[in-house]
């Protein structure tokens, strides 16, 4: 048998153990407070999905003079709207990735109008219930009191 060097030698039983020990109390520490949160998580995603939809409106309206109405909806931004007022420059491929509008997440579709009650465009997630108004995590998401 040869005697190791210093810098062959491996880790401890004890070292290693040390080393889950810590592991585990940083899991416990931090595991919980992401867990926890998960409808905070949700209405997040919807904020950026409704500033990412605003994008493609706008990117609509530069195309072809104004924005789609009501009637058109937002699928106006993945396929020429075949009513209303025809978009003049409608772009090929759409406005939005993937070739298609997103839903909450929820699963619900979000409510679009335009013009809209606050401005050009109202875009509204109802939130968790689907429902008109609420509080808490039910409580709805809307584009103009977005920052």
């Amino acid at each position: 048998m040869r005697n190791r060097t210093g810098s062959e030698r491996g880790f401890t039983l004890i070292e290693l153990m040390v080393v889950i020990v810590i592991l585990g109390i940083l899991a416990g520490l931090i595991i919980p407070r992401i867990m926890g949160r998960p409808e905070e998580a949700r209405r997040m995603k919807a904020r950026v999905q409704m500033e990412s939809i605003e994008t493609a409106l706008k990117l609509y309206k530069l195309d072809s003079g104004s924005y789609p109405t009501t009637e058109q909806g937002l699928q106006a931004l993945v396929e020429a709207p075949a009513v209303g007022e025809l978009a003049k420059n409608w772009r090929k491929g759409g406005y939005l990735e993937k070739g298609k509008v997103p839903k909450d997440p929820w699963d619900n579709e979000y409510v679009y109008l335009s013009p809209g009650l606050y401005g050009d465009l109202d875009l509204i997630s109802y939130g968790k219930d689907g429902q008109p108004g609420g509080e808490d995590e039910n409580e709805d998401i809307n584009s103009w009191e977005l920052e």
